[in-house]
């Protein structure tokens, strides 16, 4: 089976235990990555109330939510409204299926949009988005060339990218205990609660394997982007990077 098919019949998998797992992976921080990550989604000319965001590998739609309710919170404060959409893209229709109930329950519909799809073969028309983001998805690409490429042509001349992917610390000792823990234990634990635990190997496997720091920033670049930042969060574990695609 391909790596793509097996990708997403691995989240198709654990989907229903994801969200707990996920902030378990990450010892519960994903949260507040996400938070100061929204913020560098929404911020610049345009307000955030007006933006089309496109959130690729969305899986359960965590940060689609944050986006929205975001969005929502800061267009309810200007007497506005919000006329700018987040759509949710992903390859697992099971981590789609839970997002759609998270969606439905948080009353987001006319804000967010959610469909299955390729983010190497995205189906939208060339400078459709004023931002593009991935939240700990861009590691499981095939080829993340190809899926930089295509988030640089979907984006508007001067529209941004946004990712947040977990990372291996710089500090040694801080990087002994993490793979302690992320290479040995949490395989364990999320193999147990979930009944995969050929996902709870890949997964951390996944996060030893991505690219270091300065030779993802020149792959973005290399693929379109320019002014790319990166910003670590806790230790290392977290990364964001920011890349804007020209005028």
């Amino acid at each position: 089976m391909p790596k793509k098919e097996k990708i997403q019949s691995m989240f198709d998998s654990i989907a229903g235990d994801y969200d707990m797992l996920n902030h378990l992976m990450s010892l519960d921080a994903d949260k507040g990555w996400r938070r100061k990550a929204m913020k560098k989604v929404l911020e610049g000319e345009k307000k955030a109330w007006d933006m089309q965001v496109l959130d690729l590998a969305c899986g359960t739609g965590d940060f689609s939510i944050a986006i929205a309710e975001e969005m929502l919170s800061r267009s309810l404060k200007a007497g506005e409204k919000v006329r700018g959409r987040v759509k949710g893209v992903d390859l697992s229709e099971g981590m789609l299926k839970v997002m759609e109930t998270k969606v439905s329950e948080k009353n987001l519909q006319d804000i967010i949009s959610i469909s299955q799809g390729d983010g190497e073969d995205l189906k939208f028309p060339d400078n459709s988005f004023d931002r593009v983001t991935i939240a700990f998805g861009i590691r499981n690409f095939q080829d993340r060339e190809k899926g930089l490429r295509e988030m640089c042509r979907v984006l508007v001349p001067g529209g941004k990218l946004v990712i947040l992917e977990l990372s291996l610390p710089d500090n040694a000792l801080i990087r002994w205990a993490f793979n302690l823990y992320f290479l040995h234990i949490l395989p364990l634990i999320g193999g147990k609660v979930s009944g995969d635990k050929a996902a709870y190997k890949y997964l951390p496997a996944s996060v030893v394997g991505f690219p270091k720091k300065k030779e993802f920033i020149s792959t973005m670049e290399a693929c379109g982007f320019r002014s790319v930042v990166h910003k670590a969060f806790t230790f290392g574990i977290c990364r964001m990077y920011i890349g804007e695609k020209p005028l």
